[in-house]
Formats: structure tokens, C-alpha cells, sequence
């Protein structure tokens, strides 16, 4: 008796819960306006009888925005960059040494196309041994014994006298 009356309680005070003006199955639910991707139009849409279909300009893919011509300069001002930085090209006399000594020993054209083969056939002997029960990141797997710890990192410059940056704090 008092166990039918105790799941009875759980049951009433389950479905209470559940209730209430506020409560949506669905958090994509409008408040009575019209959904716009819910709208499909019955018959094929018409250009006003005002508007002549020559009057409107062709689209230019890759073109520029008529009312934002530069939108990605715009991006990297408002984030406090340089505009000048977006159109140069080629090497910066700064890093021309850098350039330099990077290409020292040759450079290889197809270095993305080889990088990439040898990472997948990398990646490939790594499933072997990668047991999934869980789908989880396999790239992470694979690669765990090459991540950097970067606080260790700092330390070991740190104990050998190397000036480094300030870091932000541990969360």
C-alpha cells in the first residue's frame, strides 16, 4: 500500500514538472511569428511589375559588395590590424632571412601532397591499434605521444635561463 502510494507521488510529482506554459520539447519553437524556413511558397516567385528583370545587375561571382567593397580590410582594422598587410605580397624584407634559411637544403613543390600521404598512412597504421568502443577523437589518439605540454615547456625554458613571455594563469 504505502509502495503503490509512493510511485503514485513520483508519478504525479514527474508529470507536475513536466508541465507549464514555458516548458518547449523543441527550443526552435517561435512565439507565434511565422517561421521563416517553415514558409514554402506555392507558386514560382515573380519580379514586381515595376522592376524589369534588365534593371537588376548581374551577379559577379567572386565580385565585390556593393555596399561593403571591403569587407575583409574592414575585418582586420576593427580587430586593430593593418589594412596595408592584406595587399602584400611576396616576402616581407624582415623575414627574408628567415625565408632563407628555411630553404636552405631545397624546397619540395609537392610538400603538402607528401605530408599529406604520410600522415594518412600514419593515421592508417594507428587504427590498428586504436580499440573503439566509443566513437572519440582518433586523431588525438594517434598523435598523443607528439602533443606539447606547453606549461612544461615554459618550465624547462625557464630552469634553463631562456626569458620567456608572461602566461596566463591556469584555469
Amino acid at each position: 500500500m504505502i509502495r503503490s502510494l509512493c510511485l503514485c507521488l513520483a508519478a504525479t510529482l514527474l508529470l507536475t514538472a513536466c508541465g507549464g506554459e514555458n516548458y518547449r520539447l523543441n527550443n526552435f519553437v517561435s512565439d507565434g511569428t511565422p517561421e521563416e524556413f517553415g514558409i514554402v511558397p506555392r507558386e514560382p516567385l515573380e519580379l514586381p511589375d515595376g522592376l524589369a528583370a534588365q534593371s537588376l545587375p548581374q551577379p559577379t561571382p567572386g565580385g565585390s559588395n556593393r555596399t561593403d567593397q571591403t569587407p575583409l580590410s574592414n575585418a582586420v582594422a576593427a580587430l586593430g590590424g593593418s589594412r596595408g598587410a592584406l595587399a602584400a605580397t611576396g616576402v616581407p624584407a624582415r623575414d627574408a632571412g628567415l625565408v632563407n634559411s628555411a630553404g636552405r637544403f631545397g624546397i619540395a613543390s609537392d610538400i603538402r601532397e607528401t605530408l599529406a600521404a604520410e600522415d594518412a598512412a600514419f593515421l592508417r597504421r594507428a587504427k590498428l591499434f586504436n580499440v573503439k568502443l566509443i566513437r572519440d577523437d582518433e586523431y588525438r589518439k594517434a598523435y598523443r605521444r607528439s602533443l606539447l605540454d606547453a606549461r612544461a615547456e615554459l618550465e624547462r625554458f625557464r630552469r634553463a635561463g631562456v626569458q620567456t613571455p608572461t602566461v596566463p594563469p591556469r584555469r
